[in-house]
Protein backbone atom coordinates (compact mmCIF):
# COMPACT_ATOMS: atom_id res chain seq x y z
CA UNK A 1 0.00 0.00 0.00
CA UNK A 2 1.21 3.78 -1.02
CA UNK A 3 2.91 5.03 2.12
CA UNK A 4 0.52 8.59 1.77
CA UNK A 5 -2.60 6.02 1.91
CA UNK A 6 -0.97 4.22 4.68
CA UNK A 7 -0.25 7.30 7.08
CA UNK A 8 -3.65 8.79 5.81
CA UNK A 9 -5.74 5.29 6.99
CA UNK A 10 -3.84 5.49 10.10
CA UNK A 11 -4.56 9.29 11.07
CA UNK A 12 -8.09 8.06 10.33
CA UNK A 13 -8.40 5.09 12.78
CA UNK A 14 -6.81 7.83 15.06
CA UNK A 15 -9.67 10.26 14.74
CA UNK A 16 -12.42 7.72 15.11
CA UNK A 17 -10.80 5.88 18.13
CA UNK A 18 -10.21 8.75 20.26
CA UNK A 19 -12.10 11.55 18.99
CA UNK A 20 -15.42 10.66 19.99
CA UNK A 21 -14.63 9.23 23.20
CA UNK A 22 -12.20 12.55 24.30
CA UNK A 23 -15.02 15.01 23.18
CA UNK A 24 -17.57 12.72 25.25
CA UNK A 25 -15.34 12.84 27.93
CA UNK A 26 -14.02 16.88 27.70
CA UNK A 27 -17.71 17.72 27.93
CA UNK A 28 -19.54 18.76 31.52
CA UNK A 29 -22.74 18.11 30.55
CA UNK A 30 -25.53 15.78 32.11
CA UNK A 31 -26.39 13.99 29.01
CA UNK A 32 -22.86 12.93 29.15
CA UNK A 33 -23.47 11.37 32.74
CA UNK A 34 -26.54 10.01 32.17
CA UNK A 35 -25.38 7.85 28.81
CA UNK A 36 -22.17 6.12 27.84
CA UNK A 37 -20.70 6.94 24.58
CA UNK A 38 -21.89 3.79 23.17
CA UNK A 39 -25.26 4.29 23.85
CA UNK A 40 -24.95 7.61 22.35
CA UNK A 41 -23.48 6.19 19.25
CA UNK A 42 -26.40 3.62 19.00
CA UNK A 43 -28.47 6.41 19.55
CA UNK A 44 -27.28 8.56 16.59
CA UNK A 45 -26.52 5.01 13.91
CA UNK A 46 -30.36 4.57 14.63
CA UNK A 47 -31.34 8.19 14.37
CA UNK A 48 -29.68 8.19 11.29
CA UNK A 49 -30.68 4.73 9.67
CA UNK A 50 -34.56 5.72 10.73
CA UNK A 51 -35.21 1.91 11.49
CA UNK A 52 -32.69 -0.34 11.88
CA UNK A 53 -32.44 -4.39 12.67
CA UNK A 54 -30.49 -5.48 15.63
CA UNK A 55 -28.27 -7.32 13.72
CA UNK A 56 -27.18 -4.56 11.17
CA UNK A 57 -27.14 -2.03 14.51
CA UNK A 58 -24.52 -4.66 15.91
CA UNK A 59 -22.36 -5.03 12.94
CA UNK A 60 -22.49 -0.96 12.60
CA UNK A 61 -21.14 -0.66 16.20
CA UNK A 62 -18.78 -3.97 15.99
CA UNK A 63 -20.03 -5.60 19.00
CA UNK A 64 -22.01 -9.04 19.68
CA UNK A 65 -25.91 -8.44 19.47
CA UNK A 66 -25.99 -9.38 23.19
CA UNK A 67 -24.31 -6.07 23.77
CA UNK A 68 -26.60 -3.99 21.49
CA UNK A 69 -29.67 -5.92 23.82
CA UNK A 70 -28.45 -4.96 26.66
CA UNK A 71 -27.70 -1.32 25.46
CA UNK A 72 -31.68 -1.41 24.29
CA UNK A 73 -33.36 -2.33 27.45
CA UNK A 74 -31.13 0.10 28.96
CA UNK A 75 -32.81 2.80 26.97
CA UNK A 76 -35.87 1.61 25.93
CA UNK A 77 -36.84 1.48 30.30
CA UNK A 78 -35.11 5.09 29.80
CA UNK A 79 -38.10 5.61 27.02
CA UNK A 80 -35.83 6.53 24.48
CA UNK A 81 -36.06 3.44 21.86
CA UNK A 82 -39.13 1.17 20.73
CA UNK A 83 -39.38 -2.04 18.76
CA UNK A 84 -41.43 -2.64 15.13
CA UNK A 85 -41.86 -4.75 12.80
CA UNK A 86 -38.89 -4.79 10.11
CA UNK A 87 -40.33 -3.62 6.42
CA UNK A 88 -37.90 -6.02 5.00
CA UNK A 89 -38.86 -8.98 6.79
CA UNK A 90 -42.39 -9.70 8.25
CA UNK A 91 -40.97 -11.82 10.98
CA UNK A 92 -38.20 -9.67 12.51
CA UNK A 93 -37.95 -6.45 14.39
CA UNK A 94 -36.60 -2.94 14.15
CA UNK A 95 -34.73 -0.64 16.39
CA UNK A 96 -36.58 2.84 16.19
CA UNK A 97 -36.44 5.85 18.41
CA UNK A 98 -39.31 7.53 20.45
CA UNK A 99 -40.09 11.02 20.44
CA UNK A 100 -37.84 11.21 23.68
CA UNK A 101 -34.80 9.85 21.74
CA UNK A 102 -35.02 12.26 19.31
CA UNK A 103 -34.79 14.90 21.58
CA UNK A 104 -32.11 13.17 23.19
CA UNK A 105 -29.65 12.95 19.49
CA UNK A 106 -31.08 16.58 18.92
CA UNK A 107 -29.39 17.55 22.38
CA UNK A 108 -26.39 15.45 21.84
CA UNK A 109 -25.51 17.01 17.83
CA UNK A 110 -26.18 20.11 19.77
CA UNK A 111 -23.94 19.86 22.05
CA UNK A 112 -21.09 18.39 20.17
CA UNK A 113 -21.21 20.53 17.38
CA UNK A 114 -20.97 23.43 19.38
CA UNK A 115 -17.37 21.92 20.80
CA UNK A 116 -16.43 20.97 17.19
CA UNK A 117 -17.43 24.21 15.83
CA UNK A 118 -15.25 25.83 18.79
CA UNK A 119 -12.47 23.83 17.81
CA UNK A 120 -12.47 24.24 13.79
CA UNK A 121 -12.78 28.19 14.30
CA UNK A 122 -10.10 28.43 16.44
CA UNK A 123 -7.80 25.74 14.70
CA UNK A 124 -8.63 25.70 11.07
CA UNK A 125 -8.65 28.18 7.86
CA UNK A 126 -11.94 27.92 6.27
CA UNK A 127 -9.87 26.47 3.17
CA UNK A 128 -8.89 23.93 4.99
CA UNK A 129 -12.53 23.02 6.13
CA UNK A 130 -13.58 23.24 2.80
CA UNK A 131 -10.78 20.67 1.66
CA UNK A 132 -11.98 18.29 4.58
CA UNK A 133 -15.71 18.41 3.49
CA UNK A 134 -14.73 17.81 0.02
CA UNK A 135 -12.78 14.42 1.24
CA UNK A 136 -15.28 13.27 3.53
CA UNK A 137 -17.85 13.76 1.42
CA UNK A 138 -16.10 11.31 -1.77
CA UNK A 139 -15.39 8.78 1.19
CA UNK A 140 -18.62 8.53 2.68
CA UNK A 141 -19.91 8.28 -0.50
CA UNK A 142 -17.65 5.57 -1.66
CA UNK A 143 -18.28 3.98 2.01
CA UNK A 144 -21.98 4.09 0.93
CA UNK A 145 -21.92 2.51 -2.09
CA UNK A 146 -19.59 -0.42 -1.13
CA UNK A 147 -21.98 -1.10 1.68
CA UNK A 148 -25.21 -1.24 -0.59
CA UNK A 149 -23.10 -3.47 -2.91
CA UNK A 150 -22.94 -6.29 0.04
Amino acid sequence: MDKKLCEAVELFEEVIMYGTERIIRSFEHQLFEEYSSEQLQMLQIISKSGRISPGKLAALQGVHKSAISNRYKKLEVKGLLTTVDSEKDLRGKAITLTQKGNDVVALFNEVIYEHVENIVLNDFHEEEINEFLRIFRKLSSILKTEGDAK
